[in-house]
């Protein structure tokens, strides 16, 4: 059974255009990687959670901004693995800079024995349709033109 995911695409708009909130994964296999690495703050879905609480608690989880207000469902993507994301999104701004992530562990370097701790997510960034498109993820490209589609 494929796993299932929530998250929160968070928009605004600057000097009239519009703007997407990615993150970027960390730890050490995506330290060197920009483009097609990107993500939306998107997490596994509890038992007995719904996916609005899901998005919102991944999304304080990976950012460490709590989002107030009102989210509308964008709707559920199918990503190349066969996971299934339900994607909500909320207009509101936040400041990268600002960013603290949660922690998990692993063993680096590889069948060294040694455990190290690494953020989820080590930045995240504010990007136009063109840049967001690049940085995005492919198979999450779908949910990025899904909000342009709908607010130009």
């Amino acid at each position: 059974m494929p796993q299932v995911s929530a998250g929160i695409l968070l928009y605004r708009r600057k000097g009239g255009e519009l703007q997407v909130f990615l993150v970027h994964p960390g730890g050490p296999f995506w330290a060197g990687k920009d483009v097609a690495a990107w993500s939306i703050p998107k997490g596994l879905i509890g038992p007995d959670e719904n996916t609005l609480d899901a998005a919102r608690r991944e999304f304080f989880e990976e950012t460490g901004f709590r989002l107030d207000g009102e989210a509308h469902e964008l709707g559920v993507f199918r990503q190349p693995s066969g996971k299934r994301i339900h994607v909500w999104i909320q207009k509101g701004n936040c400041n990268p800079s600002r960013l603290v992530s949660n922690r998990f562990k692993m063993i680096w370097p590889p069948k060294s024995g040694k455990t190290k701790t690494f953020p989820e997510v080590d930045r995240g960034g504010w990007f136009k349709r063109q840049e967001a498109m690049a940085k995005v993820a492919k198979g999450q490209r779908p949910i990025i033109e899904a909000l342009f589609k709908k607010f130009g």
